[in-house]
C-alpha cells in the first residue's frame, strides 16, 4: 500500500461513506411516513433497492464511466468491474485514501441520488418497471454527469463549476428527472379526489433525523480528509439546515398559524439540500442566508405547485429540483477564497463570471436529465408498463407488487387511525392537513 495514505483521512472517508448510506435508509422512512399507509411499503423499498440495483452498476461500469480518465464527456471503461481501481491512492481526486475508498465513497451519492426520485413517482410505478429506470437512469445520466463535473477532466470542472458535494449532480438532476417522470406517468387515480396526507409523522421526523446526521458524511466527507475543509463544510451543513427548518416553521405559523412537524422536517432537507454545493467554499454566515433563500423558493413553489394537476406526490422537484438550483446559483454569489483558497470567489467577492459559470452548470444539468429522463421513462413504458392499473392503486401497491402489508389488523387488513376498510378497497377518511403540511419532500 502507498505509504502516502492517511489512517485518519482514511478513517473518516470511510465513515462519511457509511453515513451517506444511512441517508439513503433515512430516505425511505421518511418518504414511507409521507404516503398512505397501503404504499408505505413499496415506497420505502423504492429507496431500498437502489442500495442493491445502484452498488452492483457502480462496481461494474458506473464508476469508470464517472471517475475514470476518459474525455471531458465521461470516464470511459477503463476501470469495468474496478480493474485498476486499488488500494493506492490517485492524486487527480485525493492523495491520502485508497482509490477504493473514494470509489465507495461516490458510491452512496449514485445510490441516493435515483431514489431521490422516487418521491415524485410513489403509489402508481410498478416496482419491477422503477428498477429497470433505476438501472438505465444511474448509468446514461447519473453517472455521466458526474464525469462532468467531478471526474478527471470534466468539462463542467475545467470550466470552474463549483458544486462541493452534489448540487448540480445530485439535486438539480434527480429533481429536474423527477418533474419529467411525474409528467409522463401522470396522476395516481384518486389525485385531487380524495385525501393524500402522510399517514406516520414520526416516521417523516425519524427520516428526516437521519438525513440530517448522514449529511455530514454527504458534505463534510466530501472533503476526502479529516480537515479544516470537512470542519467548514460540517459547520455550513448544520447551519443551513437549522436557518432553513426555523424559516419554513416560520412561514407556516405565518400562513396558517401552525407550526406542523411535516414542515419543520421538510424544511430543514431543503436547508440541507440548498447548502450541498456550496458547503466547502463559503463562510458561516453566508450558510444562514443560503437556507433562508433556498426555503422561501421551495416554499413558493409548493403552494404554486398544489394549486396544478401536476402529481409530483412528494414535491420532490420543489424541494430538491429548485433548491438544489437555489444553492448552486447562491454558490455563485457566496463563494470566496477566504473560505477555501482552492475553491473560487464568487459575485460578493468580486468574481461576478463564477455566476455565468455556475448557471451554465445548472443549464447543463437540467438538459440531460431533462432528456435522458424522457427516452427512459419511454422505453421502460413501452417494454414493461411503468403505470400500475386503477385496481392495483386503489387496492395499494403494498400487497399488489410485494404481497405484503406495513399494518395489519384483523383478517389481514391494515388498522391504523383514518382509515377504514370498505367493499375490499382501502378508502381514506383522514382530514386534509393545510397545504404545507400535505406536500413534502426528503
Amino acid at each position: 500500500m502507498n505509504t502516502a495514505i492517511s489512517a485518519g483521512d482514511t478513517a473518516w472517508v470511510l465513515t462519511s461513506t457509511a453515513l451517506v448510506m444511512v441517508m439513503t435508509v433515512g430516505l425511505a422512512f421518511f418518504y414511507g411516513g409521507l404516503v398512505r399507509p397501503k404504499n408505505s411499503l413499496n415506497t420505502m423499498m423504492m429507496s431500498v433497492v437502489a442500495l442493491g440495483v445502484v452498488s452492483v452498476q457502480w462496481v461494474l461500469v458506473g464508476y469508470s464511466i464517472a471517475f475514470a480518465h476518459g474525455t471531458p464527456w465521461w470516464g470511459g471503461l477503463s476501470w469495468v468491474a474496478f480493474k485498476g481501481v486499488g488500494l493506492d491512492p490517485d492524486p487527480a481526486y485525493a492523495a491520502t485514501i485508497p482509490l477504493q475508498a473514494h470509489a465507495m465513497f461516490q458510491a452512496m451519492f449514485a445510490i441516493i441520488t435515483p431514489a431521490l426520485i422516487s418521491g415524485a413517482i410513489v403509489e402508481r410505478m410498478r416496482f419491477r418497471a422503477y428498477i429497470v429506470f433505476l438501472l438505465l437512469w444511474a448509468t446514461f445520466v447519473y453517472d455521466p454527469l458526474a464525469h462532468w463535473v467531478w471526474g478527471a477532466g470534466g468539462w463542467l470542472q475545467k470550466l470552474g463549476a463549483l458544486d462541493f458535494a452534489g448540487g448540480t449532480v445530485v439535486h438539480i438532476s434527480a429533481g429536474v428527472s423527477a418533474l419529467v417522470a411525474a409528467r409522463m406517468l401522470g396522476p395516481r387515480k384518486d389525485f385531487k379526489r380524495v385525501p393524500i396526507v402522510p399517514h406516520n409523522v414520526p416516521l417523516v421526523l425519524l427520516g428526516a433525523g437521519l438525513l440530517w446526521f448522514g449529511w455530514f458524511g454527504f458534505n463534510a466527507g466530501s472533503a476526502l480528509a479529516a480537515n479544516g475543509l470537512a470542519a467548514l463544510a460540517f459547520t455550513n451543513t448544520n447551519t443551513a439546515a437549522a436557518t432553513a427548518m426555523l424559516t419554513w416553521v416560520g412561514l407556516d405559523l405565518f400562513r396558517t398559524g401552525k407550526a406542523t412537524a411535516v414542515g419543520a422536517a421538510t424544511g430543514l432537507v431543503v436547508g440541507l439540500v440548498g447548502i450541498t454545493p456550496a458547503a466547502g467554499y463559503v463562510t458561516a454566515p453566508a450558510s444562514l442566508a443560503i437556507g433562508a433563500l433556498a426555503v422561501l423558493v421551495s416554499y413558493t413553489a409548493i403552494q404554486i405547485r398544489a394549486r396544478t394537476r401536476l402529481d409530483d406526490s412528494l414535491d420532490v422537484f420543489s424541494c430538491h429540483g429548485l433548491a438544489g438550483v437555489a444553492g448552486a446559483l447562491l454558490t455563485g454569489v457566496f463563494a470566496t477564497k477566504l473560505a477555501n483558497p482552492a475553491g473560487g470567489d464568487g459575485w460578493l467577492a468580486g468574481n461576478f463570471a463564477q455566476m455565468g459559470v455556475q448557471l451554465l452548470a445548472v443549464l447543463a444539468t437540467v438538459a440531460l436529465a431533462a432528456s435522458a429522463t424522457a427516452i427512459i421513462m419511454t422505453v421502460v413504458n413501452a417494454t414493461l408498463g411503468a403505470k400500475a392499473g386503477v385496481r392495483e392503486q386503489l387496492t395499494g401497491l403494498d400487497l399488489s407488487e410485494h404481497g405484503e402489508e406495513a399494518y395489519f389488523g384483523e383478517q389481514g387488513a391494515m388498522s391504523v387511525p383514518g382509515v377504514a376498510l370498505g367493499g375490499g378497497v382501502i378508502v381514506s377518511h383522514a382530514v386534509p392537513a393545510p397545504a404545507s403540511n400535505v406536500v413534502a419532500a426528503g
